[in-house]
């Protein structure tokens, strides 16, 4: 099946659906369901209807796919490689200010 990839800047205050979410990480929805299932992704919601990502959700899971992807990587790994990612871009901002 072939997706076509959404690029662009999602404003803080706009939100996807799972199936939008999906596209613009040129994924599936159940990668990302996946995901959410076992807390990578996501506020920890069970309730599909309820699930709405922001540009720093998209940003996250982008991340992890393309750490999945290029070293093979375990979603776990992958989200753990993140969150430490996360964490530095955090610390140089505080360091900037």
């Amino acid at each position: 099946m072939t997706q076509e990839k959404i690029i662009g800047v999602l404003l803080e205050d706009a939100a996807l659906n799972v199936d939008e979410f999906a596209r613009a990480c040129a994924v599936e929805p159940q990668w990302v369901i996946e995901r959410i299932e076992s807390g990578i992704l996501g506020d920890g919601s069970v309730y599909l209807s309820s699930w709405r990502f922001t540009s720093n959700d998209l940003r996250r899971a982008r991340r992890i796919r393309q750490l999945e992807c290029d070293f093979e990587a375990a979603p776990e790994l992958a989200a753990l490689c993140a969150d430490l990612f996360e964490e530095i871009e955090q610390l140089k901002r505080r360091i900037a200010k």
